[in-house]
């Protein structure tokens, strides 16, 4: 009777140690806060449900010349043509292996699909025309073939404008801003101390750290206001 009294509180000490031990576990894990990589992966959820992301807009304007000649006689007709071209991203091309968290440096890293430039939309409105050459306007359709010349060109023109290096580095880092934004605000309202950095995944750097764009979240917030 003795010796079974000795086992039963023994049977009860493991249980309360065991009970204890898994506590502590639990415990650990609300001390140790919101995950991450859980809140990267809901908002990546969130962003391709946006589909496209318009980052940037840009207005150019192209003057355009074109001349013919026939039987000696000369035709010429110049078009100024303005136009708006969105650089955009699409967004549902983001993939879970996009995104890379560093816990030791609390850095979230983002690779962005490539920048689509759309196709220039003409303001029809506001075309202007200039021509010379009457009279070969008048006796062939040297001006119908004039205007289809300089409706190209001018939209040639203004797609060159829209790839150029000022413009295509405005639209990249108006892009990778609003990427961050998208997933800086819920790491902050969670309580994350972290930096979020967007780059296309034709970036030079190939090292997040490297880039002396990384901010903070509190520098990524603060720069949109």
């Amino acid at each position: 009777m003795k010796k079974a009294a000795f086992i039963v509180p023994a049977v009860v000490i493991g249980i309360l140690i065991g009970a204890l031990l898994v506590g502590s576990v639990r415990i650990s894990d609300w001390f140790r806060g919101p995950d991450p990589e859980s809140i990267a992966t809901a908002s990546l959820q969130s962003v391709k449900e946006q589909s496209r992301l318009v980052a940037f807009a840009a207005r150019f304007v192209a003057v355009v010349t074109s001349t013919q000649t026939t039987f000696g006689l000369s035709a010429r007709k110049t078009l100024i043509m303005p136009g708006t071209v969105r650089y955009e991203i699409d967004l549902a091309r983001l993939q879970q292996g996009d995104m890379k968290w560093d816990d030791n440096s609390k850095t979230l890293a983002i690779s962005l699909p490539p920048l689509e430039i759309s196709e220039p939309e003409v303001q029809l409105d506001q075309l202007q025309e200039y021509d010379g050459g009457g009279l070969l306007m008048r006796l062939t359709n040297a001006e119908g073939a004039l205007d289809a010349a300089n409706r190209k060109r001018g939209q040639q023109e203004l797609a060159r404008q829209a790839g150029q290096p000022m413009p295509l580095k405005l639209a990249r880092d108006a892009a990778r801003r609003a990427v961050e934004r998208s997933f800086a605000m819920p790491l902050r309202a969670a309580g994350v101390q972290a930096t979020v950095v967007a780059r296309f995944r034709d970036d030079a750097a190939a090292d997040p750290s490297q880039l002396d764009r990384s901010r903070r979240i509190e520098d990524v917030l603060n720069s949109s206001r």
